[in-house]
């Protein structure tokens, strides 16, 4: 359904990005953040899927600033490549990254962000510090902790599972408290990616509950 297109950022780099259309008229834009491992498969088709709700839905490919074209699997290797790709980029290049998609698709309306793993992280960033959002939703977010201090500029919901080795319990109740204005939700028989069907920690259920909640609240707040 979707299609590659280039953005140019405020910064003067410019990125790849994976972007689909909705089949009627568009209900508003949704900005799609990348795991550690890249604009792949998985996240070409959580763009289609919110294209498939209405929304013109676009994913930024983050790692374009260290290599182009970085689509990995789910291998000790992949992983061990993505860890590295990520900690190589700072908060201020990604934040222009997702300005960018953000403008891309403002045009259909109100925007939305969602991201999952390192992408839950980023939505967090957006939500704080971008402009042009109207919602956002995060997946088992890692880094979110760190920086909890933050105050986000729109409406955020969290999702988080709870058996997720990278992010404690502790760390989430700590980030309710530090946002107990914040729907914060906790799946059980949940790790880390179980809303990702291309690996073992996948749960169907508390993905599909997870991805209702985000869709009602872009309902409510983009479109």
């Amino acid at each position: 359904m979707g299609s590659h297109t280039e953005l140019n950022t405020d910064d003067g780099h410019t990125l790849s990005a994976y972007k689909a259309m909705p089949s009627g008229n568009a209900k508003g834009g949704v900005v799609v953040i990348q795991e550690i491992f890249g604009v792949n498969q998985h996240i070409r088709n959580l763009v289609d899927e919110f294209a498939k709700n209405g929304y013109v839905a676009i994913a930024p490919a983050l790692f374009d600033r260290k290599e182009r074209g970085l689509d990995l699997g789910y291998g000790q290797d992949d992983f061990s490549k993505g860890r590295d790709t990520r900690g190589s980029l700072d908060d201020d290049g990604i934040q222009s990254d997702v300005q960018a998609a953000i403008n891309n698709v403002s045009s259909a309306g109100k925007v939305g962000i969602v991201g999952y793993c390192f992408g839950g992280y980023v939505s967090w960033l957006a939500a704080c510090k971008c402009d042009g959002l109207s919602a956002a939703s995060t997946f088992y977010g890692g880094g979110i902790h760190a920086k909890r201090d933050y105050t986000p500029k729109v409406p955020v919901i969290f999702n988080f599972g709870d058996k997720d080795g990278g992010i404690p319990l502790s760390q989430v109740s700590e980030i309710k408290e530090s946002h107990p204005d914040i729907p914060c939700y906790v799946y059980d028989d949940s790790g880390h990616g179980f809303c990702c069907d291309d690996r073992e920690s996948y749960n169907q259920g508390a993905c599909e509950r997870a991805h209702k909640r985000t869709l009602d609240h872009f309902s409510q707040n983009v479109g």
